[in-house]
């Protein structure tokens, strides 16, 4: 299953009302975002290289989570409530508006990945771990884009 998410050509984020948008500046990409970034690739890597298909599923799943993680590193977190704890998911939606739909999917898969680390491996299938794997790995790369300029 592939999620389509239309970005624009940069990355816009709103300026105080009844501005008009600007893009997110690249060049000072804060060190955590680059770090939580880094560490992405390496656990997609890591998945890519998983002969066992829910250890791949759960490998690309936290990639995954470590680039939405450097979104929000980039991004800042929204105003806090009193309200409960919003999973990253959720938090991403809100900061990063055009990754919704690929937060949605994400939180959506975020229960296998529970179950498959408490040890329901028959949940995943070598075919929904190689969908993920790639899945993951397109969000990287949105991610990437979105933390070193869309000029990489």
């Amino acid at each position: 299953m592939s999620v389509p998410v239309r970005l624009p050509e940069s990355f816009l984020v709103p300026t105080p009302p009844r501005s008009r948008l600007r893009a997110v500046p690249s060049p000072g990409a804060s060190p955590s975002a680059r770090t939580l970034l880094a560490q992405a690739r390496q656990g997609l890597l890591q998945a890519e290289q998983e002969s066992d298909a829910a250890e791949r599923f759960v490998r690309a799943h936290l990639a995954a989570l470590r680039a939405a993680a450097a979104v929000l590193a980039l991004r800042g977190r929204p105003h806090r409530t009193r309200t409960k704890p919003m999973s990253a998911w959720v938090l991403l939606a809100k900061v990063a508006p055009e990754f919704a739909e690929w937060a949605s999917f994400f939180q959506s898969c975020a229960s296998t990945r529970h179950a498959v680390e408490s040890g329901i491996t028959r949940l995943v299938s070598a075919r929904s771990a190689d969908d993920l794997v790639r899945q993951a790995g397109q969000f990287v790369d949105l991610v990437d884009r979105a933390v070193h300029g869309a000029g990489r």
